[in-house]
């Protein structure tokens, strides 16, 4: 069977517990490329994950490869070597990995017939679509496996155009926002819904991104997968639908891109279609120009001329995520307390300091 996955989402409904999956990362676990996978081993409640198969890390523990913190989750050369170390039912292969331009290199394919051989399913996030792929189609009949899109568009028929009705909305509106791709937005949402579950706020997470879709979010839409008309009223649908469904205390928006990235620029949708008049912002403090944009010279913007843009859109920031790499702890604490200071806002690494004071201020300011 094909699914895309908005069909698939009914069938998991069904299902009383996770289901077992691998994910298939090819050589680039440590790299911004696998953040699907890197979501995927943070946490999911679709899916248990069990190990993860890559060529290079094989014989490591995944958490210590991608964030130097082990997850007890192994890392295998390939799907017939962790199968004759294992018993288990193994029910989805994922694709962890955003390949550049959203399609699988040919050098990738056998790995994921394998799996298909050994009557695992497959679930992509790519753009190139595996379900229309003449020999994912002809493998996945031969064996009685599914192949899941996830960014296979939903019908038109089923997209929603902005109506207004978001300002009937009275929880408050959330949305993390980066100032570049691949820093951390996800991950700075997520951490901020489980700080709200331990604190015993009841707050909802709108899932806009595949891997979100993946970690099991039970309202959002895969942004990129949907037509640019209908983007607006679809955030707005999940977002109502999120209200009237759980009655959240607060609602969280996963961002996408960032408000001056040129190769896709993307945030103030989620600010004026969204109405989220509050915002935490993501930054890299050690990158210099756009992800991928290097050549180009296409330079990140300076972080309070960011907040001001923000701020002229009528939204407030709350704080400020940053993530480093190679800063000693001394120099980072350092560079904390001085943007702290300078910006007048609480200021965090999300992964080594948590997230308890941004929610503190999210209970200060809005609740």
């Amino acid at each position: 069977m094909t699914y895309q996955a908005w069909e698939f989402l009914k069938y998991l409904k069904e299902m009383i517990d996770k289901k077992n999956a691998i994910i298939y990362t090819h050589s680039l676990l440590a790299e911004n490329f696998a953040k699907t996978a890197h979501g995927l081993l943070r946490g999911t409640e679709r899916y248990n994950i069990v190990a993860v198969i890559d060529k290079i890390h094989f014989g490591k523990d995944a958490g210590n490869v991608f964030h130097n913190k082990k997850l007890n989750i192994p890392v295998y050369e390939t799907v017939e070597s962790f199968l004759n170390d294992n018993t288990q039912t193994i029910d989805f292969c994922i694709v962890g990995v955003a390949f550049p331009g959203g399609q699988l290199p040919d050098e990738c394919r056998d790995e994921l017939f394998s799996a298909m051989r050994n009557k695992i399913s497959i679930v992509s996030g790519l753009h190139q679509l595996l379900s229309e792929d003449k020999d994912f189609i002809k493998i996945s009949k031969k064996y009685s496996i599914d192949l899941i899109d996830i960014r296979k568009p939903r019908p038109t028929s089923e997209l929603h155009f902005w109506s207004g009705e978001i300002f009937d909305v009275k929880t408050p509106i959330i949305a993390v926002l980066g100032t570049d791709c691949a820093v951390g937005k996800r991950t700075l949402a997520r951490y901020l819904w489980k700080e709200c579950k331990k604190k015993e706020i009841h707050s909802e997470l709108i899932f806009t991104g595949q891997t979100g879709w993946l970690q099991g979010y039970p309202h959002g839409f895969i942004f990129d997968a949907t037509p640019n008309d209908f983007v607006s009223g679809e955030i707005e649908r999940a977002i109502i639908n999120c209200n009237k469904d759980s009655n959240p205390d607060l609602i969280f928006l996963e961002g996408q891109s960032s408000l001056r990235n040129p190769s896709g620029p993307c945030g103030s949708e989620f600010i004026l279609s969204g109405n989220a008049k509050n915002i935490f912002l993501v930054h890299p403090i050690e990158r210099e120009f756009f992800i991928d944009l290097e050549e180009k010279e296409c330079r990140l913007p300076n972080i309070q001329d960011e907040i001001k843009l923000i701020e002229a859109y009528g939204a407030n920031v709350l704080g400020l995520g940053i993530n480093y790499d190679g800063k000693s702890t001394n120099e980072f604490e350092k560079i904390k307390n001085q943007l702290s200071d300078n910006l007048s806002l609480p200021v965090l690494n999300p992964v080594q300091d948590g997230v308890s004071l941004f929610v503190d201020k999210i209970q200060k300011t809005l609740l």
